[in-house]
């Protein structure tokens, strides 16, 4: 293990993209959930997901709603993950999908595991030169935000110390489990009790292949590239699916003088090293911050690494700056009986109260709004004490150091710090909200505050999101980050033996590899852009099982431009085009025409026919050609073949049905013989 960091961290926190990762002790391990294209992974239904929304649902799906409570688990003891969720006081509302039964609703134990699910799981093991476990045991992982309907999530430990080889290096893979996902939210509603969440559980149970590395990646950018080498090695099974929010990325960053953190929500890639560069810069500015504080109330400096940190020092400080910040709430409402802001008048409408938390000492310290040189919100303590009250369901609260503001005016600061009894140095988090609300997002936001005394917490962030993109790279606080006292043994899933036999069939049945695919495609007659799509677009197979006598380079344009229809009716229309009975223009339009159908050849010729999509007769076609380049010959002449384009436009509008290839050969004839 290195030594630890002796001298204080370099850099400048409003420059993220200048920090410099190995200065800085950074450390970034990555995990990777992809679903699997299989059915669900302990119910036997159907792996569908449907496309609707809280406005779409339709009115035949019933509805059950559920409170969740966490359990002890092996240990005895309650993780702090699952006893922060449970005082949210939220209640949670499942729409049950045509492929939800009773174990999705967790009135039914779960069945074994998905044979095909495992098997893939296996194999990507195998990709990752992983070490399988010799039996495997299904675990309960506490879960209590509402995402499963039973409090928990099952999982199954698969391999572990497998290598990833990356153009940046080789990065460990630590474990890799086989996971059921979670429900999909669909709505938030406030109610005066709480929120209500309202989960889809067509998603619950899909089984999901996670992948944590070991903290082997090198810089932000490497992050991108690992992230990049693990999806190609997964897709690589040709068993995974595809699409917006089949495969997941979390990343665990930390730095020698903050704490480990994970963020989640990192679905472009591309914004990767940027999530990760403001997530260093977040942690170098609160251990500042941290020391800033120490100094006001004479207490001793954090070091540079966390790793000397000592305990005991660490506890009387914690000590000191609880006495230093106590839980003071004070109603302050009647302060804001004049005032004309909405958000105010709109909240104390609903019988909402203002109450008012004083942070001795952090007057000016809180901070506002400002942005770095790319448009990313500077870190602050007031976004993380506002970040700690939105846990709590409410939407925000407000602070000394941004008041006067929002129609809040200075009378009313001013009466503020009075009813608080405050000193000019001292700072103030008013929330509004119902009473029990609002004393719980203070709660939340004194404990985050008195945490700034100290390292950075560690926990559970999300990407911050506006209209489905990253809104700058920024996170918010999501939840405290689990430990190990979530984790017990699920008894209702028998354990598998994973024998030498079945590892060793594994291992001589692995996948082809993307190079591999790509040769095997060079030996037909494609274009080598046709041939890297086929492979992207893992379409390679149904090419080469099909392709038969068909044209190879015709084969690959049938395929490219129809993904999503059966190959074999791809193919009989192929074959009818090459018979002569339908043009080139017409096949995509057949082919939606019989989509789910498997006519014969007889019967797409006849639909040809019948809708006019019959290639005209090649001696006509010749005269109509010949005839149009007559009655525009000066047009010819002027513009030589560059009248092909515009003239190509008028014969295939003219003739109706034909051959491209057929119209293009013949009009290049007619034009040539014109200009000799």
């Amino acid at each position: 293990m290195a030594e630890p960091h002796t001298t204080e961290p370099v850099g400048e926190v409003a420059d993220a993209s200048a920090l410099v990762p190995e200065q800085l002790g950074f450390m970034c391990g990555i995990e990777v959930h992809q679903q699997l294209a299989t059915g669900k992974l302990h119910s036997r239904q159907p792996g569908l997901l449907y496309d609707i929304t809280i406005d779409t649902v339709p009115s035949d799906w019933k509805r059950f709603e559920r409170k969740l409570r966490p359990a002890r688990g092996e240990g005895g003891a309650i993780d702090i993950a699952a006893r922060f969720e449970s005082r949210r006081n939220r209640s949670f509302v499942y729409v049950q999908s045509p492929n939800a039964g009773l174990i999705e609703l967790d009135d039914q134990p779960p069945l074994d595991h998905d044979e095909d699910a495992i098997q893939i799981a296996l194999t990507v093991s195998a990709l990752l030169e992983a070490k399988p476990v010799s039996l495997l045991q299904t675990m309960r992982k506490t879960v209590v935000d509402g995402s499963n309907t039973s409090g928990f999530q099952r999982t199954s430990l698969i391999a572990t110390d497998g290598t990833l080889q990356t153009d940046g290096g080789p990065v460990g893979i630590d474990v890799l489990c086989l996971e059921e996902d979670s429900a999909r939210k669909l709505d938030t509603l406030s109610t005066a009790n709480g929120d209500q969440v309202i989960y889809n559980l067509d998603r619950l149970g899909l089984p999901l292949i996670e992948i944590a590395t070991a903290p082997d990646v090198k810089s932000p950018e490497h992050a991108k590239v690992t992230s990049m080498a693990l999806g190609r090695v997964l897709r690589q099974t040709r068993k995974v699916r595809r699409g917006l929010g089949s495969i997941r990325q979390d990343l665990n960053v930390s730095l020698a003088c903050g704490d480990r953190v994970e963020i989640k929500g990192c679905q472009d890639l591309n914004w990767i090293p940027r999530i990760i560069r403001l997530e260093m810069s977040r942690q170098l500015h609160f251990y500042r911050l941290a020391n800033e504080l120490r100094s006001m109330l004479d207490l001793a400096p954090l070091p540079p690494d966390r790793r000397s940190d000592e305990a005991e020092l660490e506890s009387s400080i914690a000590a000191a700056v609880s006495e230093h910040l106590p839980l003071s709430l004070v109603d302050v409402s009647p302060s804001f009986d004049s005032c004309e802001s909405k958000m105010v008048k709109g909240g104390r409408s609903k019988g909402h109260v203002m109450l008012g938390l004083p942070l001795a000492g952090l007057n000016g310290k809180i901070g506002i709004k400002e942005l770095d040189k790319e448009g990313a919100q500077l870190p602050r303590l007031g976004r993380e004490l506002a970040g700690a009250a939105k846990l709590a369901g409410v939407k925000g609260v407000f602070h000394s150091d941004e008041l006067p503001a929002y129609g809040i005016e200075q009378e009313h600061v001013d009466d503020v710090r009075s009813a608080l009894s405050l000193a000019p140095e001292d700072g103030f988090i008013l929330c509004l909200a119902p009473q029990w609300q609002a004393e719980l997002a203070l709660e939340s936001v004194l404990q985050r505050a008195r945490r700034a005394w100290h390292r950075i917490p560690q926990e559970v962030r999300n990407v911050v999101v506006k209209k489905g993109a990253p809104d700058d790279g920024t996170t918010s606080p999501m939840r405290p980050l689990p430990g190990g006292a979530r984790m017990y043994p699920e008894t209702d899933v028998p354990s598998i033996v994973i024998d030498s036999d079945r590892w060793q069939s594994t291992m001589l049945s692995l996948p082809m590899s993307d190079q591999e695919r790509e040769e095997r495609m060079a030996g037909y007659d494609v274009s080598s852009d046709q041939a890297k799509q086929l492979v992207a677009r893992e379409l390679d197979d149904i090419y080469v099982d099909h392709v038969g006598e068909m044209p190879h380079k015709g084969w690959a344009s049938v395929v490219l431009e129809n993904d999503e229809a059966h190959p074999e009716l791809c193919a009989n229309v192929l074959k009818v085009k090459e018979q002569g009975e339908i043009t080139r223009e017409s096949m995509n339009d057949i082919i939606a025409a019989f989509a789910g159908q498997q006519p014969t050849l007889e019967q797409i010729a006849a639909y040809g026919e019948a809708n006019g999509y019959k290639p005209a007769d090649e001696g006509d076609l010749a005269a109509t050609i010949q005839t149009i380049v007559e009655e525009r010959s000066d047009f010819v002449k002027e513009r030589g073949m560059g009248a092909m384009g515009p003239l190509m436009g008028v014969v295939m509008q003219t003739v109706g049905a034909a051959d491209g290839k057929v119209v293009s050969a013949l009009l290049r004839a007619a034009i040539q013989s014109k200009m000799e």
